[in-house]
């Protein structure tokens, strides 16, 4: 009785070895996980305006500088104001206008500041110049120039100033729908009445 049972049981592990040794040689089943490259970056939208050849929106790859902005954009005009920070990096949403050398006089005869253009967050990088806008004069494009300010609220503005005459204070911006104290922190340093 006793050989019977270790028979069996020899059977037995002789069976369960068998089975291991069979699934482990056997090939793998399935198919095996490919990994895909990463997804490449979407380009950047930067708006070049001001003294370059051809003013507009451009598409450049991540992580492109000023310099590309401006080649993108023909390169200086001849009355540019060239003293940019060419190496200044650009982000999606960024402005960069370049002032003309009168534009830069006319500035300092004025005691008016130069700023930089704005970007999509608000910020002011290094990548350009603009000159203190006069909010009761300033063209439609002037007003585009603000941190934040793009063509429909700078029509809003000129449709106000026609409506309720000029602005007293530079404050009375904020009566402009679109236009809340975040915003009007953004550009109050930019901005002006006049005398």
């Amino acid at each position: 009785m006793k050989n019977r049972w270790g028979v069996a049981l020899g059977v037995v592990c002789g069976l369960l070895g068998a089975g291991a040794i069979w699934l482990a040689s056997s090939p793998p089943r399935g198919n095996p996980i490919q990994l895909l490259p990463p997804p490449t970056p979407a380009p950047i939208q930067v708006y070049v305006t001001g003294e370059v050849i051809k003013p507009g929106v451009y598409s450049l790859p991540v992580g492109s500088r000023v310099q590309d902005a401006v080649q993108a954009a023909g390169g200086f005009a001849a009355d540019a104001k060239t003293e940019l920070n060419l190496a200044a990096a650009l982000q999606d949403g960024d402005r960069v206008q370049v002032a003309s050398t009168i534009q830069v006089q006319e500035a300092a005869e004025t005691g008016s500041t130069l700023g930089a253009p704005e970007n999509a967050t608000g910020q002011q990088p290094t990548s350009g110049f603009v000159g203190v806008v006069n909010i009761n004069t300033a063209s439609q494009d002037e007003l585009e120039t603000l941190s934040g300010i793009g063509p429909v609220t700078a029509q809003k503005i000129i449709d106000y100033r026609e409506t309720n005459g000029l602005f007293i204070g530079i404050e009375d911006i904020q009566k402009i729908s679109g236009i809340g104290s975040v915003n009007f922190e953004k550009f109050k340093d930019q901005i002006t009445v006049g005398d």
